[in-house]
């Protein structure tokens, strides 16, 4: 199996780097949210717990979805083969398919209970930034494989658009993580298109009616079509994390590797309420 991707390697990841970088800076100096934990100890449990998952990211994931691709192109298999349409058509497809399989993958992570006890581990954080971006527990990019390879085999996506997209979507995975207030009237502007930050935060929400919405990766218009779409919430008004799980004392990398072999807790406060609050009405337009 292929591992290395000389164009991904020296020209994707510096610019992922770059564009981290910039973000990191950035949110620092314009804060959406004020954070409840120190940052540097965040930092440090958020580095841990990605330390396992980034190199399966890299070393597993990406080239296992590549070995797919690839086996699809030689024996002509999947739909966009059979796609009676110019090469620059079949990629635009290609690239919205992915995008539109990874709003189901995000969903199904949610529904069933056996995947969300390592998508939780991501959830958990008890604020949100660049950091929470890489935040998985390694156990869901494991289980993510035969998901998101078969998914390319069956759309018969090219090798080279499955690097291409993953730029990308690690790209707006970080973004829409970052803790960046940006002028709310450019945001509101922009989340029609892709999700943002605000947008995003509120999927991290302890409401659930909340946390069960804004599924989308990096165009929000596959929310928009399944009515998941939620951004009426505004975001002084949203605390991030899990209900059942607001210790920070138990915010340490071996608890957070451990959790989703562990029972998971209902989602209520420790003493017991649900978390709810009055819907506004209009969801789909973005509060501040």
């Amino acid at each position: 199996m292929k591992i290395l991707f000389p164009k991904f390697d020296k020209l994707g990841m510096p610019l992922l780097g770059v564009a981290a970088a910039v973000l990191f800076v950035l949110e620092a100096k314009h804060r959406l949210r004020q954070p409840t934990r120190p940052r540097a100890v965040r930092l440090l449990v958020n580095a841990a717990v990605a330390a396992p998952a980034l190199p399966a990211l890299r070393l597993l994931l990406l080239p296992g979805m590549y070995a797919a691709a690839s086996w699809a192109g030689r024996h002509r298999f999947g739909l966009l083969p059979r796609l009676q349409a110019p090469v620059w058509v079949k990629n635009i497809a290609g690239f919205l398919a992915l995008d539109y399989s990874n709003y189901l993958w995000h969903v199904l992570l949610h529904r069933s209970d056996l995947l969300w006890r390592f998508h939780n581990v991501h959830h958990l954080d008890l604020d949100l930034d660049l950091s929470s971006a890489w935040r998985f527990h390694v156990g869901e990019n494991f289980a993510s494989l035969p998901y998101r390879g078969g998914v390319v085999a069956l759309l018969g996506i090219p090798a080279p658009l499955v690097l291409f997209y993953e730029v990308f979507f690690e790209g707006c995975t970080a973004f829409h993580h970052s803790n960046l207030r940006l002028p709310y009237a450019a945001e509101r502007r922009l989340c029609q298109l892709m999700v943002t930050p605000r947008m995003h935060g509120i999927h991290h929400s302890i409401v659930a009616r909340e946390a069960n919405s804004n599924f989308s990766v990096i165009f929000s218009w596959w929310d928009r079509l399944h009515r998941t779409l939620r951004l009426n919430v505004p975001q002084a008004a949203v605390t991030i994390g899990v209900p059942a799980y607001r210790n920070p004392a138990a915010q340490t990398p071996a608890h957070l590797f451990l959790l989703p072999f562990r029972k998971q807790r209902p989602w209520q406060l420790p003493d017991g309420t649900v978390p709810d609050r009055e819907e506004l009405p209009h969801p789909t337009q973005l509060l501040p």
